[in-house]
């Protein structure tokens, strides 16, 4: 069998050895984040990530085929995981001029950058963590994603911001910047399997019988800022609240002082492994089901819960194993392992930290020269800081290398296209939260805000 060691080092040989500059500043509310130089010289296209064929996973090849050739397929695409149901009403992309896919990355670059320097300051680009490098180059501002959703927040002279990430996170950028901004997702079929794991249908459902069962205002409802827009709004209305990963124990403290129990929407693990590290036990974490009378439990159990978790997940951070850890301590002894809190509760407990991204981001600009770096998380972002530490070893947990399938939609042609509509006085794909939705969200965000530790 192929050792951890041999494939981390041909994953790291296929990466382009180029680093980007990056230039560490202080944004509004004490929140950092990278400025990104598009210097195109510096950090020349690549290719998409090729996946190796390890039989370990049906992490599907495809994902190094271009985005356009999968958008109106059914599903969330090569990579994602077989048992995620897509939505019906899930947006889908319409087709890309064949000028932006046939173009060549030469091609890309040089219409990006020329768009780019005519819009100027009026313009930002927003790229996710997760963003493959081709995007990341050109963004203005990097961070997770409530980090972006702040920088549209703490720039009212932008009159657009092009957010590369995912659909959700373009909603939280338009509810908390002005009106008059647009937010735009390049490519519509980027969307997230998580958010679409909880409806507002299904969360007003679920309500109603909670209420049957434990009375009025029966939980705190608290939200993952991985949620759609009328999630947050739901919680907004119903004296809930936002959590990041980042900040959930805190949220789960505001909610335990206000009620006695918490409903946690959509990811249950960020909800089970923040209870746990409070000292909850499992036996009052119940899992609600939607597709099951009372989410599949008795009433009593409703009644003994201190958190009722969604069934939800990220398909990304649910890959990772106890059994990936023991062989990557057995092959390199003296390694830190740190996760993402969206991992398994096992995983969680197993590694030597978790926390958010930006969690893992510090503790590896922490480390000391030679350490070596076991990380449970997306490997866009992992390969990019082995890139940018080249004096640690840095590497992901899972051999398969599986990126999150729906962010790698965002491609450099959408991007070009997006951008030279920009410069032709067309707004394409913009993404508006309604008034109420927005008015609602915006409740349940700022209540996280005011929550300190």
């Amino acid at each position: 069998m192929t050792s951890v060691a041999e494939l981390i080092r041909g994953a790291v040989a296929s990466e382009n050895a180029a680093s980007e500059d990056v230039l560490e500043r202080s944004a509004p509310d004490s929140i950092v984040l990278e400025r990104v130089a598009p210097d195109s010289a510096k950090a020349p296209h690549r290719r998409p990530i090729v996946l190796r064929a390890t039989g370990l996973s049906s992490c599907d090849s495809g994902l190094s085929s271009d985005p356009w050739a999968i958008d109106r397929a059914p599903g969330y695409g090569p990579g994602a995981s077989v048992a995620d149901e897509i939505p019906g009403d899930a947006p889908r992309q319409a087709p890309l001029p064949a000028r932006y896919t046939e173009a060549s990355e030469e091609e890309l670059d040089r219409w990006i950058l020329e768009a780019k320097a005519t819009l100027g300051d009026r313009v930002r680009i927003l790229g996710h963590f997760y963003q493959r490098d081709e995007i990341v180059k050109y963004a203005d501002f990097v961070g997770d994603s409530f980090m972006l959703a702040q920088a549209a927040k703490g720039h009212p002279e932008a009159e657009a911001f092009v957010f590369c990430g995912v659909h959700f996170m373009a909603e939280t950028a338009d509810i908390l910047s002005t009106p008059e901004q647009a937010v735009i997702l390049p490519n519509l079929a980027a969307g997230c399997s998580m958010a679409d794991m909880a409806t507002i249908e299904q969360v007003e459902d679920c309500w109603r019988e909670l209420t049957a069962v434990l009375g009025p205002q029966p939980a705190i409802p608290v939200t993952y800022m991985n949620s759609s827009a009328a999630i947050k709004a739901f919680c907004g209305r119903n004296g809930g609240i936002v959590c990041t990963s980042s900040n959930a124990r805190t949220v789960l403290e505001w909610a335990f002082e206000r009620g006695e129990r918490v409903v946690f929407f959509p990811d249950q693990h960020l909800g089970r492994n923040t209870a746990k590290a409070m000292g909850i036990g499992e036996e009052r974490m119940p899992l609600w089901r939607p597709h099951l009378p009372l989410g599949g439990n008795d009433e009593r159990a409703l009644r003994d819960a201190k958190v009722i978790l969604w069934n939800g997940f990220c398909s990304v951070h649910k890959r990772f194993t106890v059994e990936q850890i023991d062989r990557a301590r057995a092959e390199f002894p003296g390694v830190r392992v740190i996760v993402h809190p969206e991992c398994p509760a096992a995983v969680v407990e197993a590694a030597d930290g978790n926390g958010s991204t930006e969690y893992i981001r510090r503790q590896i600009e922490e480390a000391s020269p030679g350490d070596v770096l076991a990380v449970g998380t997306e490997i866009n972002l992992v390969n990019r800081l082995q890139q940018q530490h080249p004096e640690l070893t840095i590497f992901c947990l899972d051999p398969v290398v599986c990126p999150c399938s729906t962010m790698y939609r965002i491609h450099p042609a959408y991007l070009a296209w997006t951008l030279e509509s920009l410069v032709a006085g067309e707004t394409p794909n913009r993404i508006r939260v309604s008034g109420d939705v927005a008015t609602e969200s915006r409740v349940a965000l700022e209540r996280m805000l005011a929550a300190k530790p």
